[in-house]
């Protein structure tokens, strides 16, 4: 089979406007409930796409770890590309690919730096190897070998063998403040049902995307 002919209809579901939240928090919330009680794969993991000094683009996925009215929160190594690039142009935008229902959420805004507090809780909630990885990976920065690595973490892992493991300095998080969030639901025929939530003031007007 070619490319060309390898398709599917989409046929989870509809979306009309009858059916939306006025709230775009409230509809992220119902449908990321029920991604989860759907049991697709990582439904909170989620591309990220910042731009370099040249305005290139570069994507990667991360995981949500929580989310509010203020925005969508994720944690990340503050040396690592995605942390340089927002530091020096914070417009960003999220992709979550919950393929397996037919959906699509996109999120543009831009990324604010967490606080320290909102951080350190984070990092000491994290499983102990979690937390030694953090120390050991210098995100983004070339490595000669994974054996290289693997040296790293047991270095960590001896220097850290008793107590709890300190906040690194280098390892931080990011609220991605949105202005736009786009809700996808896949048709057959390709007759995409797409509503864009635009922040006007105080409030979000909804508009429907042809497909």
């Amino acid at each position: 089979m070619s490319l060309e002919d390898n398709r599917r209809e989409y046929d989870y579901g509809k979306l009309s406007r009858e059916s939306l939240a006025d709230d775009p928090f409230v509809q992220f919330t119902l449908w990321m409930d029920q991604a989860i009680q759907a049991k697709i794969q990582d439904p909170t993991a989620m591309s990220i796409a910042t731009v370099d000094a040249e305005g290139k683009p570069w994507q990667r996925m991360v995981l949500l770890k929580g989310f509010d009215a203020k925005g969508f929160v994720f944690y990340t190594n503050l040396g690592s590309r995605k942390a340089q690039e927002i530091d020096n142009h914070a417009q960003v935008s999220l992709l979550f690919p919950w393929l397996q229902m037919d959906r699509q959420i996109i999120v543009g805004g831009h990324a604010e730096p967490l606080s320290v507090a909102e951080i350190e809780r984070y990092f000491l909630s994290r499983p102990r190897e979690s937390q030694l990885a953090a120390w050991a990976s210098k995100q983004s920065s070339p490595i000669a070998s994974r054996q290289v690595l693997d040296d790293q973490f047991d270095q960590v892992k001896r220097e850290f063998s008793d107590g709890e493991i300190p906040l690194p300095d280098f390892w931080g998080g990011y609220r991605v403040v949105p202005n736009e969030i786009e809700f996808w639901q896949g048709g057959e025929s390709r007759l995409h049902d797409r509503f864009s939530y635009r922040l006007d003031g105080d409030s979000w007007d909804i508009t429907r995307l042809s497909p």
